[in-house]
């Protein structure tokens, strides 16, 4: 609803000549009417789209924008052109570009206007080089709304909201963060690792899609329905496979359980996959156009020593269909109408799941939490599943389709299962399933849980709950616990918040 104003600019003489504020003027707008949206039911609602998010199109926009719709393989030809300088990673740009597109926004509740979040969020990890950063500015750029941050130059402050104080008036402001910005667009974030305690900030905004603040008598919630599309770099420099993805990040399972999709980028050596990777990196310094899509023939080639496990989670078709075959030639949609295209979609297209596609979604669902409960994993939820309902309803929308059909969550299914291969696999390419999905909890949580249950026996009994760190050696003898490196074994209690490191050799147990 738009508000007719009468805006004056007035310049009020208040007495006083004080250097710093001689040339500020104060702006006072009059309204002629004033509603609150809150707990109001409008068409837009009704329909779904987003509020924030509206664009004008002209009729040569709509045009492009059917011309585009009617492409034979659309969804190959998006992820083909959100970035195609960078080398493969097909299934990695799909998940992108699902992002971008993101799922319906529903309510919960109709009288109470409780939302349900649409938006999934994304997290990316692996080696250095690999091209994280620039996909991540790819979809930042061709975002309708996108905003772009660094980790290690970015506070909580700046993530979130700022409450500042005016100078000259007394009166407090309040400062947009990122995430506000980015409210019903993407924020990136890069260097999502070296963001130290600012992950504690995003646990509220990356699930109830809003920020709270209480701070000097101001107490308000912003808006932040936004995708997060984080990008990080293992500790050490290359991600090792032995530990999980919790351990490479050292973050929280409370964080990493939020992301709907989590890619593993390895840097493995391949013959054939590095003479065209040279190739292509050859052809964009010289400015071959043509050399972009026409290298990524043979993608294949740099899986072919992770085909066995492929092959046990997944016979590929959707991986397939996105590769350029030889002799085949994409022209890229431009940054610039594909934005327009996301637009649109997101702005005139709410999709609901069919009963076929509900089903699917359902049974892999449902073999998830029996896979979990045989084999004592780690928790499967029904954050899994409303993933896979937002990302299916991304699929159906990236095609301007206002019902998601089977086809949809088979692909949805795929991506799913190529995420959770690269948290499950360990350090010989087996399939772990008593591994972490999420990286949540440790490698071995079944060592972990009995050794800090021994630790809060003794905690309980003699009523000091430090440990001196020969104790702890001590204690884990006596239970016949064999770890690689005790030390790394302590180090990882400590990132999770099991024991709390008070001073050299110290720790303090928290679960008592």
């Amino acid at each position: 609803m738009k508000i007719p104003i009468i805006v004056y600019h007035t310049l009020k003489f208040t007495g006083s000549r004080n250097k710093n504020d001689k040339c500020m003027f104060l702006l006072y707008i009059e309204a002629n009417s004033v509603s609150n949206s809150k707990g109001q039911k409008t068409k837009a609602s009704e329909d779904g789209c987003k509020h924030g998010t509206l664009m004008e199109f002209s009729l040569k926009d709509l045009y492009a924008i059917q011309e585009i719709q009617s492409e034979e393989n659309l969804f190959k030809l998006i992820v083909s052109s959100l970035c195609p300088v960078i080398f493969g990673h097909e299934l990695v740009k799909a998940g992108l570009a699902l992002a971008l597109f993101g799922g319906s926004q529903k309510y919960a509740d109709d009288k109470n206007r409780i939302p349900v979040r649409g938006d999934p969020h994304v997290l990316v990890v692996g080696d250095p080089g690999l091209g994280k950063s620039q996909m991540l500015q790819a979809v930042c750029s061709v975002a309708p709304r996108g905003v772009y941050v660094c980790g290690n130059t970015t506070t909580t402050s700046g993530l979130t909201v700022t409450l500042s104080k005016d100078s000259s008036s007394g009166d407090f402001a309040l400062e947009a963060g990122a995430l506000v910005l980015g409210d019903q667009g993407i924020c990136g974030i890069d260097e999502f690792d070296k963001m130290g305690n600012q992950h504690q900030a995003l646990l509220e905004a990356m699930e109830q899609q809003c920020i709270s603040l209480a701070k000097a008598g101001v107490v308000c919630s912003l808006p932040a329905r936004t995708s997060i599309i984080a990008a990080a770099n293992p500790v050490g420099g290359h991600y090792n496979k032995a530990k999980t993805v919790s351990e490479n990040l050292k973050m929280g399972s409370a964080l990493l359980s939020r992301f709907d999709l989590v890619f593993i980028l390895l840097d493995t050596p391949n013959e054939d996959h590095d003479h065209l990777l040279s190739e292509h990196v050859i052809a964009i310094r010289a400015g071959k156009q043509r050399a972009v899509s026409s290298a990524t023939v043979a993608r294949m080639n740099s899986q072919d020593s992770n085909t066995s496990i492929l092959e046990v989670v997944s016979d590929k078709p959707l991986s397939e269909r996105l590769k350029v075959v030889p002799g085949e030639t994409i022209d890229p949609i431009p940054h610039q109408l594909l934005r327009k295209y996301i637009g649109y979609a997101r702005q005139y297209v709410s999709p609901r799941l069919s009963t076929e596609a509900a089903q699917i979604l359902q049974d892999f669902y449902l073999e998830l939490r029996k896979q979990s409960q045989r084999l004592n994993s780690s928790p499967i939820t029904t954050r899994q599943l409303e993933s896979l309902i937002r990302l299916t309803e991304a699929r159906a929308r990236l095609e301007l389709r206002e019902e998601a059909t089977k086809e949809d969550a088979e692909d949805i299914v795929e991506i799913m299962k190529y995420s959770m291969l690269g948290t499950y696999s360990d350090e010989f390419g087996n399939l772990d399933f008593e591994r972490s999905q999420h990286g949540s909890g440790m490698s071995n949580r079944s060592t972990a849980k009995r050794f800090i249950s021994t630790l809060n026996n003794i905690a309980e009994r003699t009523y000091n709950n430090l440990f001196q760190f020969h104790q702890l050696r001590q204690i884990a003898k006596e239970l016949n616990i064999q770890v690689a490196d005790f030390e790394n074994f302590i180090g990882s209690l400590n990132d999770q918040g099991y024991l709390l490191k008070k001073g050299p050799k110290i720790y303090q147990l928290q679960t008592m």
